[in-house]
């Protein structure tokens, strides 16, 4: 398929992604890494008269910690995250999710901002991002924001961004010690959308949970939390009674919708399973963290 005709706008500074954001409020997307928007165009379900293509404003590829937080610039590459030693030692669901984006050739051009802006529940950043308690930071001619990522995803496809906003920044708060985060998929073939996924992190005080961040991918029209489950495991022991509780709440969190991947019991199953072993992976990566 061929997209429909468009005018491509590179500049060269944030002040410029405003200015033609402004020109063209009701006719603009900006573009990032572009593996979620061409494809739309491609089919025709979406149609910008104008590209606003943030590769070319410099300083939105940061990936460091500072002042207590990770800070991810918006157009960090997933194959930047996938490499990088910092993820794979500290944020290790965050590596989990980036290693499972698609495939090679998309991680070298995806963005992380890319991913969360997109808003696409079956991405499957924002629910790691959501265990961790990430926020992004947006900027406009009127000055920068930070808002929870909850906030942010406002429904499918839909974000808090306004016309003139640009994405620069995710925060992720530095994990505590003895913390483990983890990111479990379950995919008909390698590199598909999930049937469901599951992100978690686990803050541990001996054997004993003292903070729980649990999201879910692909079962709502946004990448949700469980925070029932969440709050259920704060205070306890890691048992199989307490992991089957935590899975049973995880999946009445869940909101599926029955498609060509699955009718919507065979998904809340899915998020059960796949909370437990999130939960397992995560806790085995706390004890390390012990150590």
């Amino acid at each position: 398929m061929i997209p429909d005709s468009f005018t491509y706008i590179a500049p060269t500074s944030l002040a410029g992604v405003w200015e033609a954001l402004s020109a063209h409020p009701d006719e603009a997307k900006t573009l990032a890494g572009g593996q979620s928007l061409i494809p739309l165009m491609k089919f025709r379900l979406a149609t910008p008269a104008y590209l606003v293509d943030l590769g070319h404003v410099p300083g939105l590829d940061t990936l460091e910690e500072r002042d207590g937080a990770l800070v991810i610039g918006a157009m960090t590459r997933e194959s930047a995250l996938e490499r990088s030693s910092l993820i794979q030692r500290r944020y290790p669901g965050i590596h989990d999710a980036t290693s499972v984006v698609a495939d090679p050739l998309v991680r070298n051009w995806a963005t992380v901002g890319g991913n969360l802006a997109h808003a696409d529940p079956a991405n499957d950043h924002p629910a790691m991002m959501l265990a961790l308690d990430a926020s992004v930071v947006a900027e406009s001619p009127r000055g920068r924001r930070e808002l929870a990522l909850g906030d942010f995803l406002v429904d499918t496809m839909e974000t808090a961004l306004q016309p003139d906003e640009t994405l620069i920044e995710i925060h992720v708060p530095q994990p505590a010690p003895h913390t483990g985060s983890a990111y479990v998929k379950f995919e008909r073939k390698v590199g598909d959308y999930a049937i469901a996924a599951v992100g978690a992190r686990l803050t541990l005080d001996g054997e004993t949970v003292r903070e729980a961040g649990i999201g879910l991918t692909n079962v709502g029209p946004t990448a949700l939390r469980a925070p029932q489950a969440e709050a259920f495991l704060v205070g306890k022991q890691l048992t199989d009674e307490t992991l089957r509780e935590a899975a049973r709440l995880a999946g009445e969190a869940a909101q599926p919708t029955a498609d060509l991947r699955g009718p919507v019991e065979y998904k809340r199953a899915l998020v059960r399973t796949l909370t437990v072993r999130a939960l397992r992976a995560a806790a085995e990566r706390a004890h390390t963290a012990m150590s």
